[in-house]
């Protein structure tokens, strides 16, 4: 069989003039063979896959690319394997570099600045899909993949098996970014504890319900306080009710942006994000490209009474319940934290972590048994006293391949093909294995996931259900992510260090959003910058006349109704059913 399968990639590949001297058709074999499993296509489609991969790079043979994605596990696998994979089937060499996803956005904004090519793609956050479809340096993909690039587009591609399409199309309907990791931001929770029935009596005498998953804040913070205050030890160990972090650095300003607001129920009800007023605060009317304002006073939410309310929990719950020092962690500091098996929940905690989660008790991960099972689970996240049916829960994160227009095309065309190359369905179920951040519908359904399911906390049972399209990235609402992310963690960290109250610092953070985005309405109005979508900024007008008018959401009597929780088992099976 096996020399049967060489000979046909052998014929394909001299047929498109590779010559003898030529090794990818026995090195894309041998790549199958060992790698690339499991697969959710036969060896032969792989194979035919690879085939087309072959032709397709005959003409950038020889080439060296460069590009850029964050370290996280999955992005390490395709720089450490699945590069050298390419450059052994295709004959071109990438430069998979790794950076901090604060210097990778850095990268992307110094391209778009200065025309000069940096990198030849990069996985760029899908949180950029409002910058990239408005400040038109990006390529348009629905039209490159129809045009430009048709010659180099993979035929097998298959974009409705992707989960994350939706969140890297622009207002015009056009795909602006491919998918290549995706993860979400749920609720975690030691389920080993919370089974014991000790706890649960002591829980429910105290508070009156169960202890379970919990639906709303109220619930998530009186767990946090019982487990740091009643609990306070379980086999020794002091253990904590909450995790979060508070450095004030960048990271601070995505642990806000990605759907905290939301989370709280600052924003409109919408999916994949709220209209007219979306999980930043900014607002946008529906059938608009132009977002209008940020601040109460301008109709949008960002310092209203649920952005203050969402500020105020964070704050208050990272002081009160969570570990000794975790004020100054930041977001790399903070998740892999919870392998030392002293937190009981976590309100926030992304599914890219997933693979640190599931590491033996001799790797130092705490939340796992003697035979590597965890002792944990992912559930949906709990929503604030704002929150209201149809706002998105939580936020998914979607590391998108995005080619910039300054990369000349050669190099574009090449690193298009590596960009399909590692979202391809010959390697995409065997580097899901790996970095656990799921894109394609196909690899998450496959067999070995059933089979791996239950040393995974939940999570393939989350992405199997609907429930999934309901955590969703920063929208089209936000125009140009790099100028505007960047002032929040700077206002929030004033928070942290007792400098500003959590109004004072979301009216600065409102204030200083207007701002900019009045100076890009100027820039639109004048040069045409953001392609007619940029801002066309509200004029200010008494609070009054916009909070629970259609703009902030008014200040609630009570913002902590009754705390309400679920039983895990019951949410899976409901899961299961749909």
């Amino acid at each position: 069989m096996r020399y049967k399968m060489l000979t046909a990639v052998a014929a394909v590949a001299l047929m498109a003039g590779a010559g003898s001297a030529f090794a990818g058709p026995e090195d894309a074999l041998r790549w199958i063979e060992t790698e690339f499993q499991p697969s959710a296509l036969t060896k032969d489609q792989q194979i035919e896959e690879m085939n087309w991969f072959i032709k397709a790079a005959e003409p950038f043979r020889g080439m060296e690319i460069n590009v850029l994605s964050e370290g996280i596990p999955t992005h390490e696998y395709e720089s450490r394997v699945l590069a050298k994979a390419f450059e052994e089937i295709t004959g071109i060499k990438v430069n998979h570099q790794i950076l901090g996803e604060g210097e990778v956005v850095q990268a992307v904004q110094t391209q778009m600045q200065t025309n000069r090519n940096l990198y030849d793609a990069y996985v760029n956050d899908s949180d950029l899909i409002g910058t990239h479809s408005r400040l038109q340096q990006a390529v348009n993909l629905t039209e490159w993949m129809a045009g430009e690039a048709k010659d180099v587009t993979l035929p097998t591609l298959d974009l409705g098996d992707f989960m994350g399409l939706a969140f890297t199309t622009g207002p015009d309907g056009d795909l602006y970014q491919l998918p290549d990791q995706q993860f979400a931001n749920l609720y975690w929770f030691r389920k080993d504890w919370f089974d014991r029935e000790d706890l649960q009596a002591r829980f429910k005498e105290k508070y009156g319900y169960d202890l379970g998953v919990p639906v709303n804040w109220s619930a998530y913070e009186d767990i946090a306080e019982f487990f740091s205050v009643d609990v306070k030890e379980i086999d020794g160990v002091r253990i904590y009710g909450h995790m979060d972090y508070g450095k004030r650095a960048p990271d601070l300003g995505w642990r806000m942006t990605d759907a905290w607001l939301s989370m709280a129920g600052a924003g409109s009800p919408g999916l994949p994000n709220g209209r007219p007023i979306d999980e930043w605060g900014i607002r946008m009317e529906e059938g608009s490209c132009n977002p209008s304002g940020a601040s109460v006073a301008r109709g949008g939410a960002t310092n209203g009474p649920a952005a203050v309310y969402a500020i105020a929990k964070w704050d208050e719950w990272l002081r009160k319940y969570a570990p000794p020092g975790a004020a100054d962690y930041d977001f790399y500091q903070s998740l892999p934290a919870l392998s030392q098996g002293n937190v009981a929940q976590q309100i926030f905690w992304y599914t890219a972590f997933l693979a640190e989660m599931v590491k033996s008790k001799a790797e130092g991960n705490n939340t796992v048994d003697d035979e590597g099972m965890p002792l944990w689970r992912a559930a949906p996240s709990p929503h604030g006293p704002y929150w209201e049916e149809g706002m998105k829960v939580g936020y998914q994160d979607v590391g998108s391949w995005t080619i910039l227009k300054s990369t000349p095309t050669d190099r574009a065309k090449a690193a298009w093909l590596y960009a399909q190359f590692v979202v391809s369905k010959t390697v995409d179920l065997k580097k899901s294995h790996v970095g656990l951040t799921f894109i394609r519908d196909s690899s998450i359904r496959h067999e070995s996931f059933s089979e791996r399911a239950s040393k995974l906390g939940g999570v393939v049972e989350f992405y199997r259900s609907p429930e999934r399209d309901k955590w969703t990235p920063t929208g089209i609402n936000v125009p140009d992510y790099p100028k505007l992310a960047q002032l929040w963690w700077q206002q929030i960290g004033d928070v942290n260090s007792g400098a500003f109250t959590p109004q004072e610092a979301m009216d600065r953070l409102a204030d200083e959003m207007d701002t900019i985005m009045i100076r890009m309405q100027r820039a639109d109005e004048a040069n045409n910058t953001y392609g007619g979508c940029g801002p066309r900024i509200n004029e200010p007008k008494d609070p009054s006349e916009w909070i629970g008018k259609g703009g902030a959401k008014a200040k609630l009597d009570n913002e902590k109704p009754q705390g309400e929780t679920v039983n895990y088992d019951e949410l899976v099976k409901r899961w299961a059913e749909n």
